[in-house]
Parts: structure tokens; sequence; C-alpha cells
């Protein structure tokens, strides 16, 4: 399969990446922002599979122009995607009085913003039987518990869920499935930013592992699903 996933230089999106080149089955093109991280995994997966075909490429889906993406892809996947993983994202933790409009735009941009453009971007790459996997939170699902710090970044994780019910329905002509894990804790600077000292029961590893198989499987059994991924709170 040839596999997208954003936010590829750390926790659960690194790890889903090293699982996706394990079998040498699969092409993937890891995105991020930092090209020394991507290197750092680059080098890491060659050290795992030396054959694995695998494209670290540093790129920002908030700001970056995607032409030389969508050509790429052209080049090197053959003009298809299978899977889509929208793993990229950022996360502020301050009280609700002290967030300004800089912050909830940035929480915007990055966890929401960047991914509509990235489908947009490459949808037209997809077809019948491929599958975008947003990567969500329980911070953002409804009636789950919330935290105090966490209003922004909860808020746009929610605007991710409820855009990943929307476009199952708009896709279904074109046989894409569109689904959404809505995380809760793994072992990641994400999660020692949210939750200074705590300790998860699921390390990232395990996480990435999950994140992957899904993808590959996961749109066999389900579309336009926010599916909770937590086995404790937070």
């Amino acid at each position: 399969m040839n596999i997208i996933i954003t936010g590829a230089s750390s926790g659960v999106g690194f790890e889903a990446v090293l699982e996706l080149i394990l079998s040498g089955k699969h092409k993937v093109i890891a995105l991020a922002r930092s090209q020394d991280k991507l290197t750092k995994l680059l080098e890491i997966a060659k050290g795992l599979n030396p054959e694995c075909e695998l494209y670290a490429i540093a790129f920002d889906i908030v700001h970056d122009d995607y032409q030389g993406l969508q050509q790429f892809i052209r080049a090197n996947f053959d003009g298809k995607i299978d899977a889509l993983v929208n793993n990229a994202g950022v996360l502020i933790n301050k009280p609700f009085m002290d967030l300004d409009e800089a912050d909830f735009v940035e929480m915007l941009q990055s966890n929401y913003i960047g991914h509509v453009r990235i489908i947009q971007s490459l949808t037209g790459f997809m077809g019948e039987g491929s599958h975008i996997l947003n990567i969500g939170s329980m911070g953002g699902v409804q009636g789950s518990a919330k935290f105090a710090g966490l209003s922004a970044y909860s808020a746009s994780k929610a605007a991710l869920h409820v855009l990943t019910e929307c476009l199952a329905q708009e896709f279904a002509e074109k046989g894409i499935k569109v689904n959404c894990l809505a995380l809760g804790s793994a072992q990641t600077e994400m999660l020692e930013k949210a939750f200074p000292g705590y300790e998860s029961p699921v390390m990232a590893f395990e996480m990435g592992k999950y994140i992957a198989d899904f993808a590959l499987t996961g749109h066999r059994f389900f579309n336009g699903k926010i599916l909770p991924v937590a086995v404790t709170t937070p």
C-alpha cells in the first residue's frame, strides 16, 4: 500500500511509521516540520529494514505549497494513495483566561485547518477502498472527562472529529472511508506537556502499532466513526 502519515517526527506518528515499514509491503511518505527528526526516523527505519521504501520529507501542512508534494506523489506513488494518516498536531496547556486569540488560531490551524488542507489537496489521488484516518483525542469527545488548561486543544480536536463524520458522507460515492481514533494517554512528549509527571500505562510504540494496523484494516469495518482508544483517563 501507498501510505502518507503526518506528524511523523515524534511520538505515536514516529512509531507508526516504523511499524509500517517493517513488512516491506508498503511505501510510506513521512511528513513533519523537523528535518533533523525525520533524518533520525529514516536512519532507524533503514536499520530495521534496509530495503524499506520510506520517504521522509520536511513539510508544514498548514503553510507549505502542496504542488511539490503532489508532484512527488505522482512520481513515487504512481499517483495513488491508499491511506492518509492525519496525525500532525500541537498542544497548548494554559488556563482559559490566559489564552489569547493567537493561541486558539494556532490550535485550529495545526489540529484542524492543516488537515483540511491536506485532505483537499490529496484526495484526488485516492479512490475506491482507500482510507483517511484522522488522529483525534479523548479531550475532544463529547461527554468525556475534561481537564483545566486544555480547552483550546480539546476544542480543535472536536472540530476534527465532526469533520471526520461529514467527510465519510461526502466521500462515500468515491469509496473513500474516513475514520478518527480519539486517543487517550500514551507516553509521549505531548502527554508530558499536558499532564506533567503522569506516566501512561500505554507506551508510544504500542499506540503507534495500533494506529498503523488500523490505517491498514480499520476501514473494512468502520466508516465515519470516532473511536475512543483509551484504557485510562487521562
